[in-house]
């Protein structure tokens, strides 16, 4: 299990600009059966951790002073909306008898026949799903190989997803994964996109050419 380190926080409102300027993140710690701990984290080490770990899998918390080690789950991260920047980190520590449900990306690995020989384009309709499992069983990630799409009739469910035992998907088994669209079903698409888009402009021009003959015309004195 990947470890992070982390000190208790001592700054809190306003004051925590001065964490983040110093080049850490405030956080907190909350869940089963503990009670809430106000944390600041290296935002260089915490990048790495987080590159590894998502929000799927478990990171031993090593805070300072502290001898209890802490199994936990990054539960939300939130960023600055202009500088995509994380500015603060919330820490969940589960309990690992009880299953919970977290969002796990979809990695497609492989060439696909279909796309490489056929000129076909590949549609990824699900990109990542919720799963839920004891917290020392959720995947870092569920890995697609593509190399079986080799006609445009090919297609992998969430059925076909190669789980864990002890994990399960949060969607239904028939639901499509991916698959590979014909090239003139992709040009037949864009067609259609272009041509509602014109249909779009014109009927606003329409509307503006009715209200301008309806405006009353003043009477001059």
């Amino acid at each position: 299990m990947i470890s992070l380190s982390a000190k208790i926080r001592k700054e809190f409102g306003r004051k925590t600009d001065s964490i983040r300027n110093n080049g850490s993140i405030p956080a907190v710690l909350y869940g089963h059966g503990i009670k809430n701990v106000v944390l600041e984290i290296d935002y260089k080490e915490f990048q790495k951790v987080f590159k590894t770990a998502g929000e799927s899998s478990l990171v031993e918390l090593k805070i300072e002073g502290d001898k209890e080690k802490r199994s936990v789950l990054v539960h939300e991260i939130q960023k600055d909306p202009v500088s995509d920047k994380i500015i603060h980190i919330d820490f969940l520590q589960p309990s690992l008898k009880e299953e919970v449900e977290v969002t796990v990306p979809i990695v497609f690995e492989g060439v696909s026949n279909a796309v490489k020989e056929l000129g076909g384009t590949l549609v990824k309709n699900i990109n990542e799903v919720e799963v839920k499992a004891l917290p020392q069983n959720l995947p870092h990630e569920i890995k697609v190989s593509i190399s079986g799409l080799n006609t445009f009739e090919d297609h992998i469910l969430i059925k076909d997803l190669d789980l864990p035992k002890d994990v399960k998907i949060m969607k239904k088994p028939e639901e499509i994964v991916v698959s590979v669209a014909r090239p003139q079903d992709v040009e037949a698409e864009l067609a259609e996109a272009i041509e509602e888009k014109v249909e779009d402009v014109e009927k606003v021009e329409k509307e503006k050419k009715e209200e301008i003959i309806d405006e009353p015309v003043e009477e001059k004195k």
